[in-house]
């Protein structure tokens, strides 16, 4: 079995400002990171600690798969070398877990049985699997936006806000500080500088077909069906094949412009970073 990349697409939510999403592709793996808005100021080197764990992430995920790991061991591994850069590169130390960069990721790799793929993720960055009339999602975005769409008209109600307020708002960071402090406890856990998240990613096999499609993506590129209702599952991957990436870039973003306050659909800012890998599995 092998991935065949068809398209790839990583818009930044503002181009004045880092993309903080990151993906990497390989014959037997495909993956993308979406690093968390950060909160404060940076901890690490460059202009953004999720950029970096981002970066980062996509790079030693690939360099130990390619090195043989087995796709559990090459995440745990990675986990343990972000965790030892952090701690070495930062600044100074961690005061509040909101200050850890973090991310989402889902990453899919060929199982060890015939005709499989694992899937492995953490937060809302989702695969959509397309086999002749079936889909298949394998993530959380699509059960999580409308939670988060919900919480964002809330929010912004509660501070005399915009429905899609800018995250950096002083009204808004003290809550979104208070929920990020959440991370990596209970069942709230991330791609981060933790070895202890390995052992808390979702993960699931699926039997695969050569022929299937796979569309690898973050939240923000799937908004355009999770939050904007321009497509389901079934018909974002198809019109991917037909329209290509970049044309549904360019409609994601017209959608958001058009509703830049958010008042037609809530969000807790104008636009996010979208990226997403289309692949064929051979």
């Amino acid at each position: 079995m092998t991935f065949v990349l068809l398209e790839s697409l990583s818009l930044p939510g503002d181009p004045a400002k880092t993309n903080e999403d990151a993906y990497a592709h390989a014959d037997n793996a495909a993956l993308v990171l979406d690093g968390a808005t950060p909160l404060g100021d940076p901890l690490m080197p460059g202009p953004s600690d999720a950029a970096w764990l981002a970066q980062f992430g996509a790079r030693r995920l690939m360099a130990h798969l390619k090195d043989g790991d087995a796709p559990r061991d090459a995440l745990a591994h990675t986990l343990a070398d972000a965790a030892k850069s952090f701690e070495a590169l930062r600044r100074h130390p961690v005061r509040e877990k909101w200050q850890t960069p973090c991310a989402s990721m889902m990453l899919a790799t060929q199982a060890q049985a015939e005709g499989e793929i694992e899937f492995m993720w953490y937060g809302d960055c989702t695969a959509l699997l397309q086999q002749g009339d079936e889909s298949a999602i394998i993530g959380d975005a699509f059960e999580r936006r409308g939670l988060e769409a919900y919480s964002a008209r809330r929010m912004a109600q509660e501070k005399n806000l915009a429905p899609a307020p800018d995250l950096n708002r002083a009204a808004m960071m003290q809550t979104m500080r208070a929920s990020r402090n959440r991370i990596n406890s209970g069942k709230n856990w991330l791609f981060s500088p933790e070895p202890r998240a390995a052992a808390h990613v979702s993960s699931l096999r699926a039997a695969v077909a050569p022929g299937a499609v796979l569309l690898i993506a973050s939240d923000g590129f799937l908004a355009l069906a999770t939050d904007y209702g321009a497509y389901d599952e079934m018909s974002l991957v198809t019109a991917a094949r037909v329209k290509g990436l970049a044309a549904l870039g360019a409609e994601l973003r017209a959608i958001e412009n058009a509703d830049a306050m958010g008042e037609k659909f809530a969000r807790f800012k104008k636009s996010d970073d979208a990226t997403a890998l289309l692949l064929e599995v051979k």
